[in-house]
């Protein structure tokens, strides 16, 4: 049997200033749950201190992929074939993964510029502006004389809580030659992180290609958001430092019989990336962190069976974002491998149903929140509920970007800390 207990843990009250209010927030300075046992030991981290957000020193990032329109509706309930129903509620706003993350970032305070290509109509001219409005740098934009910017539909079911999107890729799409070597310089100069969104076409790959290459060639690092095995998709991911996946599309790219195990086959397959995460929607998400070689245990670890105690410790009656580590070992995949690393489980917010509006981008606010966390030095324990916490509170606004938090929102001052003692560590 595994011992639980619960360490040091008080509750001070915060007191937080916005423009509008004053919220009273009940705050645990420090509340870890660890559990020891002969198979591992893991800790959980549910909330510490709250500090001054604190903005990095060295925060451009540059983005690479989709930025377009959603055209937003909202239903009582999504409609049946040769239906006709009425809206609840309409808006027009920037989307497009690429766009929504780094808007995210900007809100967070990084200085995002973005690579990606729209044509002169009036729904470019809106994605520019839109864009710019938020602080996202937008010099390195190709503009089409001529075609269509990307648009998107999408339909949001007030009652299910689901969304659907019919999009509509702009064209012509970018291509290589739309890229001047001056430009891509001047792009990636001083640059932290580079970010390439999942949703790329066949041409787009290959100008994503020209960016990655030289991003490599600098040793700047490279994030990739991977949503579908596709054609090219695997040399952007052979250049990547750290991948965020979509749920789906471990299993699918690895044909492993578990996510857990398709973690230990991405990062055999990829043996430059520092971590892998899979976000979950409302069951949080999941990362595998590798380690150096000289922080191997002993003993192998079953990646499946280690998933399996670290879940069933997870407190479901929590509401906020938490995040669950274990110990460093050699992770094994039966039929698959061995990898030295360390598996974390990250819980998601429970919003209350009457809260939840609209789950369109959440995983674009999610990569965001990885961005600001990267150039921040998270650590991932910290990261991961932070990530959480900034996608969640956009999912109470209809749209991708209309709810993004900015950095001084008072529902993220107990994701930011300063304090390494507050850190999740195992003991």
């Amino acid at each position: 049997m595994a011992a639980f207990r619960l360490q040091s843990c008080s509750s001070p009250s915060l007191s937080v200033r916005s423009p509008r209010s004053t919220l009273l927030l009940h705050v645990p300075t420090r509340c870890n749950l660890t559990c020891n046992s002969s198979f591992t030991r893991f800790k959980m981290s549910i909330s510490s201190t709250p500090q001054t957000a604190a903005i990095p020193e060295n925060n451009s990032v540059l983005g690479c992929g989709m930025a377009a329109v959603d055209f937003l509706v909202a239903v009582d309930s999504y409609p049946n074939p040769d239906d006709k129903i009425r809206s609840t509620s309409f808006q027009v706003q920037g989307g497009g993964n690429a766009g929504n993350a780094l808007t995210c970032a900007a809100r967070l305070g990084l200085s995002p510029r973005i690579i990606s290509k729209v044509a002169d109509d009036s729904q470019g001219k809106a994605i520019l502006e839109e864009l710019e409005a938020d602080g996202v740098d937008t010099s390195f934009m190709v503009v089409s004389e001529g075609g269509h910017s990307t648009f998107s539909y999408v339909i949001v079911d007030s009652q299910a809580k689901t969304r659907t999107c019919i999009y509509t890729p702009g064209y012509p799409p970018m291509i290589p030659e739309d890229l001047s070597k001056s430009n891509l310089s001047s792009a990636l100069d001083d640059v932290r992180f580079v970010y390439f969104d999942g949703v790329l076409q066949e041409t787009e790959l290959l100008s994503a290609l020209v960016v990655a290459r030289e991003a490599h060639r600098r040793n700047i690092p490279i994030v990739i958001d991977a949503e579908s095995k596709r054609e090219r998709v695997d040399d952007l991911l052979n250049l990547a430092t750290y991948v965020v996946c979509s749920a789906r599309f471990p299993q699918v790219w690895t044909e492993a019989p578990s996510i857990p195990a398709a973690l230990v086959s991405v990062l055999l397959k990829l043996p430059n990336i520092k971590f892998v995460i899979v976000t979950l929607g409302e069951d949080g998400c999941m990362m595998l962190e590798r380690a150096e070689a000289e922080d191997l245990q002993s003993e192998e670890i079953d990646v499946d069976e280690l998933f399996q105690k670290m879940k069933q410790s997870i407190d479901t009656d929590a509401t906020s974002a938490t995040s669950i580590s274990s110990d460093i070992a050699k992770l094994h995949a039966k039929g698959i491998g061995t990898v030295s690393g360390k598996l974390l489980l990250g819980t998601a917010e429970k919003i209350p149903p009457s809260e939840l509006v609209d789950t369109t981008g959440a995983g674009d606010a999610f990569i965001g929140a990885v961005l600001y966390a990267l150039c921040a030095n998270m650590p991932p324990e910290r990261m991961l509920p932070f990530a959480s916490q900034v996608a969640a509170i956009g999912c109470r606004v209809l749209g991708a970007r209309a709810g993004l938090p900015q950095l001084t929102d008072p529902r993220l001052k107990p994701f930011l800390l300063n304090d390494p003692q507050n850190v999740a560590t195992l003991l």
